[in-house]
């Protein structure tokens, strides 16, 4: 399966540089000096895995190139990564996510970064013709199970057997797909949406802020901003150890500086509404798990505790040990659940998320996943609720 990826710079030397640092591995690749001269190639070739695109070029930069090949309803599911040497602050990259990047680097790229982060791509198109290949031969199933049925009804019942096979491989692959969506929404978009609040404040509110107030919400954008992006990297490591079948790696981690780094994140969120964050769990606790899915568990579980607590209230954290299990709890004062929305909270992935108490939205796919990371440590999940009592939900890994 040929993987085609574009190289957009008007600069010879870093197209060249590019396809150095990745000829070691099979790819195709096909060269553009400017925007105009990517489109015309794209005029002609429009199945390429991944787009590598220069941001400042003369005439045409890489905003207003990418804007223009994704005005093409073939060309939308093509992932852009920016190359850029100078537009790395935060308006520059939200202007280039805008425009339809899926991903920046820096210049002077580093080759192991750009090997990575071009792999992860590959793999996802290759999953991606894979998963379109098995659609074609399902509606090819479809079509002859239509002109066999009223020939030989053996036949059918054993095109149907196939039919319910591949059914269930194409489910695998989307649950799959899914929960990289999912991790990448609960985990990166909570702390994006604090990071964009406090830029929209420093941004409109200029004049009416004072130097404390300045530093406070520069702090918040800083430190967000490195948290974001090493979490942004560990989110496509992830990716990788998905596609090599072998997604789960528990390690000894400090349970109170894990959590600590999840709240962290979150804090910004809780801060619109004025919910306090509490860290109870003890200093000394150590847990065996991986500590990305742990990360989306306890963000998740704190995200939604936050959804569901009204103004003024507090989401409590702590943890205690049983046996050879910790228990970690997830306390919220919030607006509570009744004993038919506990019973299918972890089970249907499908669920449609309800509106929070400032009409929050969510997918709903969270809790699904949460229950599956607990799952796959050995552990337990179980929720203690009742309708303006608030929340608690009770989770177990295995401790150290």
């Amino acid at each position: 399966m040929p993987v085609k990826i574009l190289l957009v710079d008007d600069n010879e030397n870093n197209l060249l540089s590019m396809e150095v640092a990745l000829e070691k591995v099979n790819y195709t690749f096909f060269r553009a000096n400017s925007g105009r001269e990517a489109l015309r190639i794209l005029l002609h070739e429009d199945d390429f895995s991944l787009i590598l695109l220069d941001v400042k070029m003369p005439i045409m930069d890489g905003y207003e190139t990418a804007e223009l090949i994704y005005q093409r309803d073939k060309l939308k599911q093509i992932p852009i990564i920016f190359i850029t040497a100078h537009d790395y602050e935060e308006a520059a990259m939200f202007k280039g996510y805008k425009a339809g990047a899926v991903d920046f680097i820096r210049k002077p790229f580093n080759p192991e970064i750009l090997r990575s982060k071009v792999a992860v791509f590959a793999e996802l198109y290759k999953k991606n013709q894979l998963l379109r290949k098995q659609e074609e031969k399902l509606q090819l199933i479809n079509s002859d199970l239509v002109q066999l049925n009223h020939e030989l009804e053996q036949r059918v019942m054993e095109r149907t057997l196939a039919l319910e096979s591949m059914n269930r491989d194409l489910q695998a692959l989307n649950l799959s797909k899914d929960k990289f969506l999912s991790v990448m929404s609960h985990d990166l978009r909570n702390p994006l949406t604090a990071l964009m609040v406090s830029a929209e404040k420093l941004n409109t509110n200029q004049e009416s802020l004072n130097q404390q107030q300045v530093k406070q919400l520069s702090q918040i954008i800083f430190r967000t901003s490195n948290k974001l992006l090493n979490q942004l990297n560990e989110v496509i490591e992830w990716a990788k150890k998905q596609s090599q079948k072998t997604s789960f790696y528990p390690e000894r981690i400090r349970l109170a500086s894990g959590i600590e780094e999840s709240l962290d994140l979150l804090r910004p969120n809780a801060q619109q509404k004025k919910i306090t964050l509490q860290n109870h769990t003890p200093k000394d606790m150590e847990v065996m798990a991986d500590a990305l899915m742990l990360r989306s568990i306890v963000q998740n579980l704190v995200t939604n505790a936050i959804k569901y607590t009204p103004d003024g209230g507090s989401v409590i954290v702590n943890a205690k040990r049983n046996e050879q299990m910790a228990c970690i709890f997830v306390e919220d004062s919030g607006i509570g659940m009744n004993a038919d929305i506990k019973e299918r909270l972890f089970k249907n992935p499908d669920q449609k998320s309800l509106s929070g108490t400032n009409n929050e939205q969510g997918s709903g796919l969270g809790l699904f996943l949460v229950s599956d990371f607990v799952s796959q440590h050995g552990g337990q999940i179980d929720v203690e609720s009742n309708i303006g009592a608030g929340t608690t939900v009770r989770f177990t890994i295995p401790a150290v």
